[in-house]
């Protein structure tokens, strides 16, 4: 007389058991997952910001950037590196993806535009271009987007500049100037926001001559390529601009 509730005990509790997998399954076996982005050195603050949002807003999904130079970036992707994304700091290097036939149809998301950073209090009194005479000052290399605006600014001044070290990226040369190698660094606006604790940025009016169009496109061998069409659209969408106005970017 026993074993027969024992058995039907022993049976619900099994249903039960089942039933309780079968209901949770969906939420811990969802598959998840990696979104592969791209992106000019310069983006990294923001886009770190908002890939944080549009993982808030997916489940089950994680953004993974590599942030470096564009013609880093561009070579990458042309010779077969696996990715979703790319964001580049000017249409040069995003062209070189096009033609390449690794992308089409990108689109413009941001402006950035030159600063001259100085140590905090602006010790040398830089004010312009032309004060950078006789001092030591970092630049990005020519092939890089901020190498290649700095040296049109240059250009523009009608000045005879010629910076003491040319660096990979912007970061790297930002960080010559933050670790007192040189008296003062041409970066982007929002790299010298992303480190105003320990920089001032002079602006100066020969920028205007070099504004970089950042453009974004999802790449043609996506492995995720529903997830890289909503990235490349979250970043052109208001809560994405609402970070890069904060970082100092200007809307195209």
């Amino acid at each position: 007389m026993r074993t027969r509730p024992a058995l039907a005990l022993t049976a619900a509790l099994s249903l039960a058991a089942l039933a309780a997998c079968g209901s949770g399954g969906d939420e811990t076996g969802a598959e998840e997952s990696t979104l592969t982005v791209l992106a000019a050195a310069s983006l990294t603050e923001a886009f770190t910001e908002i890939g944080e949002q549009f993982e808030a807003e997916h489940d089950n999904v994680t953004v993974e950037f590599s942030f470096a130079a564009s013609s880093d970036l561009a070579a990458q992707i042309t010779e077969g590196a696996p990715a979703d994304v790319f964001a580049s700091a000017d249409q040069k290097n995003m062209d070189k993806v096009v033609e390449a036939g690794a992308a089409e149809d990108p689109r413009p998301f941001a402006l950035n535009q030159l600063v001259i950073a100085v140590p905090e209090g602006n010790p040398a009194g830089v004010t312009g271009l032309a004060d950078l005479a006789g001092l030591d000052f970092a630049a990005c290399a020519a092939e890089v987007p901020c190498g290649a605006a700095a040296q049109t600014a240059i250009d523009a001044s009608g000045t005879a500049l010629t910076p003491v070290t040319f660096e990979a990226d912007v970061k790297s040369t930002l960080q010559k100037l933050t670790l007192g190698e040189v008296d003062a660094a041409l970066v982007y606006r929002t790299d010298a926001n992303a480190a105003q604790d320990e920089v001032d940025a002079v602006e100066f009016p020969e920028s205007a001559e070099a504004v970089n169009t950042y453009p974004i496109t999802a790449l043609a061998d996506a492995a995720e390529p529903d997830l890289a069409a909503e990235f490349t659209e979250y970043v052109l969408g208001d809560d994405a601009w609402a970070v890069l106005e904060t970082a100092g970017f200007q809307r195209p």
